[in-house]
């Protein structure tokens, strides 16, 4: 009896593991006005002047966010509440006003004449790639933490 409940655990845990991949990447189009109220005002503010290309929406098993890419090739995502997670300026720079002032000191007093390109801003740590190629690491009390 154990050896049958076994294999069934086994099975019943291999079904649910090939439903969470199956699952995953299924980015769906949606209109501008369908992104969480926050997104669509970050949008608005920052990027006015950029036409959206392409919004989509992915389901994770317990998560949502929101994938933009706007028609200068910056991408930007949001989290399931519309915050920004990343913002990817392909041919340009990241707005000012989207990065956090004490980034902003600690790279006008390090890194003069250096933009930022890419952020991306996990739950402890905020990852900056500058223009020129420079990754930084700061931690969620903005100390440099790692330099690649």
């Amino acid at each position: 009896m154990k050896r049958i409940f076994r294999k069934l655990m086994i099975a019943i845990c291999c079904m649910v593991s090939c439903n969470m991949v199956a699952n995953a990447g299924n980015d769906k189009p949606i209109a501008v006005n369908a992104l969480p109220v926050k997104a669509q005002t970050l949008l608005s503010n920052h990027f006015n002047n950029q036409k959206v290309m392409l919004a989509t929406t992915e389901s994770g098993v317990v998560s949502r966010s929101y994938d933009v890419v706007l028609q200068n090739g910056t991408k930007l995502e949001f989290d399931k509440k519309g915050n920004l997670k990343e913002i990817d300026c392909k041919q340009g720079i990241v707005p000012a006003l989207l990065i956090p002032q004490a980034i902003k000191n600690y790279l006008k007093d390090n890194y003069a004449g250096q933009s930022v390109k890419k952020i991306e801003i996990n739950k402890n740590e905020y990852e900056v790639e500058l223009t020129n190629g420079l990754d930084l690491t700061f931690n969620k009390h903005f100390q440099l933490i790692d330099i690649d």
